[in-house]
């Protein structure tokens, strides 16, 4: 079964364990497609209109990703 699919689950314990993986997988890639944006030139703001989130927010959750290089 696929994550998508446990999280589906009739077993809660299945179901939660497949959410919380599904989410911190869904963060990773969130990092990742952040880093890359900003590596091209994208703005904070354009970033955050794609993720749905204000400026503020995304700045906030991602500006230090590039302190620590």
């Amino acid at each position: 079964m696929t994550l998508v699919q446990n999280a589906s689950d009739d077993d809660p314990w299945a179901g939660l364990r497949a959410a919380a993986r599904l989410r911190s997988e869904a963060d990773r890639l969130e990092a990742v497609q952040v880093r890359r944006a900003r590596v091209r030139g994208l703005s904070w703001a354009e970033i955050a209109t794609q993720l749905g989130v204000s400026r503020q927010a995304v700045h906030r959750r991602y500006r230090e990703s590039r302190t620590r290089r």
